[in-house]
């Protein structure tokens, strides 16, 4: 009789050890941020798992922390093979996967086909699109779109004519290069070969109460609003995009333009009834526009929008898009804020992301 009572008072004893234990509520969770950071074994099954582990959940009164997996093994355990502790963990081997089909995507001369991507992971044509997108951020087509354009840019840079780059960087139909061209360059070939040479752009600076802003516009719309404190180097970014574009001065119908921007920088809850010509990667337009469905008045961290987009661990790459972002306001990169709802870093400055936001919030 005693002995059965000790034996339950050492099971309730080591329940309650677990159980006041703050990384059982991880293992309770499956939180894959705690992966390698500890590890807990079943007594019962004689195995060792990550936190994340899908298997079926364990009593409390058979669990053990460990925080290692070689302390997991030297106390008798084996390794999980669902979810493999010994193993690098699955976001890692995951990364390192993607990393080699982009590889792969970059060496082949005509884009490989999802099929081929997915025999050589040894994995459904399913399992590879999903995995791709959320460490990409984009599908594998998309990728491969995003990249054929940089070596279209690069190859327009080196090969003697037009078509001898269409064709270097990959396309089998100059016909089919030019249906796209606009979307991938932002202008006709032969006007990005000379650093835009045959693209207008209108631009005015002016003064907000933010500091300095430019206004620039092609035939496709704003292209550009840049804030600072100094209306030269404004100028310079300007320049340093359309190296030999014809960059004009304003004229009093630009004026108008210019108001209406500056109107939206003051009052960013309105809306800008203006085209803009947003010129990006597939990537960076998915987040811009995922950017634009963020109501006034509210934020979304980088996170959230890496979610939205499909893309959960491409938090860090949203941050970059942000960055390359060039229609401040328009584009509202300053509603994105860090997961705990802190201000990080704004291109135009964080003092002036406090005061957009702010404005937007009301009275």
């Amino acid at each position: 009789m005693n002995m059965t009572v000790s034996a339950t008072s050492a099971t309730a004893q080591a329940a309650t050890a677990t159980l006041n234990d703050p990384r059982w509520a991880v293992v309770i969770a499956r939180d894959p941020a705690a992966d390698g950071k500890f590890f807990y074994s079943v007594k019962t099954t004689g195995v060792y798992c990550r936190p994340s582990c899908a298997a079926r959940r364990a009593r409390p009164e058979n669990v053990r922390f460990h925080h290692t997996a070689e302390d997991a093994q030297r106390a008798g355990f084996r390794a999980c093979q669902r979810c493999k502790p010994d193993q690098a963990p699955l976001a890692v081997r995951h990364a390192a996967l993607v990393t080699e089909l982009c590889r792969i995507i970059e060496r082949a001369e005509q884009t490989p086909s999802l099929d081929r991507l997915a025999i050589h992971a040894g994995l459904s044509r399913f399992h590879v699109q999903r995995i791709f997108k959320a460490v990409a951020g984009v599908t594998p087509r998309a990728y491969a779109q995003a990249h054929r354009a940089e070596r279209v840019r690069a190859a327009l840079d080196r090969d003697a004519t037009v078509t001898e780059a269409i064709y270097s960087a990959g396309y089998n139909s100059s016909g089919r290069f030019y249906e796209q061209a606009e979307q991938l360059l932002g202008m006709a070939p032969t006007d990005y070969r000379g650093g835009g040479s045959n693209t207008e752009i209108r631009f005015a600076i002016g003064q907000c109460s933010l500091g300095a802003i430019l206004v620039a516009t092609s035939a496709r719309g704003v292209c550009a609003i840049l804030l600072g404190d100094d209306p030269d180097a404004l100028a310079r970014d300007l320049q340093d995009r359309f190296p030999r574009a014809c960059l004009i001065g304003g004229d009093a119908e630009f004026e108008q333009v210019v108001a209406k921007v500056i109107g939206f920088v003051e009052a960013p809850r309105l809306s800008l009834d203006l085209p803009l010509d947003v010129r990006g990667t597939a990537f960076q337009q998915r987040v811009w526009q995922a950017l634009r469905d963020i109501q006034p008045g509210t934020t979304a961290s980088y996170t959230d929008i890496a979610r939205r987009i499909g893309a959960p661990k491409a938090a860090r790459a949203v941050a970059l898009a942000c960055g390359a972002n060039a229609l401040a306001v328009a584009i509202p990169c300053h509603r994105v804020v860090r997961t705990d709802g802190a201000l990080s870093g704004y291109r135009w400055g964080v003092d002036r992301k406090r005061a957009l936001l702010l404005r937007e919030a009301g009275p």
